[in-house]
């Protein structure tokens, strides 16, 4: 059995334990690497290999014979036939993919699946605008374990930043927080990460945060000092630390 294996849906969700009924922990998307630990008929139990996230995805669309090329560099990139005819169908920010062909405006990924050149990007290009990327998930819903344009959560959108650009950081808000450097300082600055008790938001500037916040059901930019008084109030969480996004 080769080591390594290749997300090839747009995304799979990654469960806790082997059945439906399990909690979703989090997502595999498209062009993801993974160790496959064991297996049975039904269900594979996987090693994500950039933030080392162990769950189970079912028997799906698998690859081990992936070389991406280039990233999804939009909240998500619809995937067209030869005929450039519009399918039901996308790959999410942050897929990897493989070119295989291209003209003009489009490039094959797959046999007969296309998707626009301005969708992408090289693997080794860097985003350093972090809150131009955190802005791409503005209104999408909030969902426990989702790391796409379907659905995310806070830990997610944190980390989806640094899985665009090569660069390792932990899944989970407890693990985050113990990775994270913390910042001494009196006021918030843009980039700035605030940390809760099982919740994070990073700054846009001195007076707004933006994340996915479960009591309103989506990703938004809310005021610094009200959402930390809100939290506060309603969830009777404190701030646990502030660090700042370095890269």
């Amino acid at each position: 059995m080769k080591d390594n294996f290749f997300c090839k849906k747009t995304f799979l969700n990654l469960y806790e334990q082997p059945s439906y009924n399990s909690k979703v922990a989090s997502q595999i998307i498209y062009g993801e690497k993974f160790k496959i630990l064991s297996k049975n008929k039904k269900w594979v139990k996987i090693k994500n290999v950039f933030d080392n996230y162990v769950g189970y995805v079912k028997h799906e669309n698998f690859s081990d014979n992936h070389k991406p090329t280039h990233k999804i560099c939009n909240l998500k990139a619809n995937i067209f036939r030869k005929s450039k005819s519009k399918t039901k169908n996308f790959l999410p920010f942050g897929a990897k993919i493989s070119i295989i062909n291209q003209n003009k405006k489009f490039v094959e990924f797959e046999k007969n699946k296309w998707i626009k050149k301005i969708d992408i990007k090289k693997l080794d290009y860097i985003e350093k605008n972090f809150i131009k990327i955190f802005k791409k998930f503005l209104n999408v819903k909030y969902v426990w374990g989702g790391k796409t344009f379907q659905g995310i959560d806070c830990s997610a959108l944190l980390q989806i930043f640094f899985y665009y650009n090569n660069l390792f950081y932990p899944r989970d808000t407890k693990d985050q927080i113990k990775y994270s450097i913390k910042r001494i300082s009196k006021k918030f600055k843009r980039g700035d990460i605030i940390f809760w008790k099982g919740h994070v938001a990073i700054c846009v500037n001195s007076k707004q945060l933006i994340h996915a916040y479960g009591p309103k059901k989506k990703v938004l930019i809310m005021p610094i000092k009200k959402t930390i008084k809100r939290i506060l109030d309603t969830a009777s969480l404190e701030v646990r630390k502030i660090s700042k996004i370095k890269f």
